[in-house]
């Protein structure tokens, strides 16, 4: 299961006692807000895109949406979500509850944007519909072994 290779992944930071399951589905941003009783900004939506090389995996705020000029000017192609089967395959997770820890392959590469520097803490999924971990934006960077801040996103005015 999913949510067991991502405790175990975060053993070693000291944290997979920090996950939350929920009964009821936390797979969207506004399920996750209402589980965790935090507006729905806070919640770090993990999005998953085809590359040439493999994947991108963006983690994100949960108001935030892709700029595609930003993206473009980043990585150099355009943002091309992946599919559901194809972002279980690249990260290992189901849709609902892709998250950037556990992620094995070397052709998937692991991003932060900057959208959520502006909170304390955020809630990543922990690998299935129904988790989350609240951790710092720079916990998650480390965590998650992002290569780089990015500002691929933007904000609702």
């Amino acid at each position: 299961m999913s949510i067991e290779k991502v405790r175990k992944y975060l053993e070693q930071y000291g944290v997979a006692d920090k996950i939350l399951e929920f009964d009821v589905s936390s797979a969207t941003v506004d399920l996750a807000a209402e589980a965790l009783h935090v507006e729905g900004a806070r919640i770090c939506k993990t999005m998953s895109f085809r590359t040439r090389e493999g994947a991108n995996v963006i983690q994100m705020a949960g108001d935030a949406r892709v700029d595609n000029r930003k993206y473009k000017d980043k990585f150099g192609e355009k943002a091309r979500f992946l599919s559901a089967e194809e972002a279980l395959e690249f990260t290992g997770h189901p849709v609902g509850g892709v998250c950037a820890f556990a992620i094995e392959r070397d052709d998937v590469k692991i991003y932060c944007d900057e959208s959520l520097r502006r909170f304390d803490t955020v809630f990543p999924a922990c690998g299935t519909g129904n988790s989350a971990i609240e951790l710092t934006p720079d916990q998650l960077y480390e965590y998650s072994r992002s290569l780089e801040w990015v500002d691929v996103t933007k904000l609702p005015e």
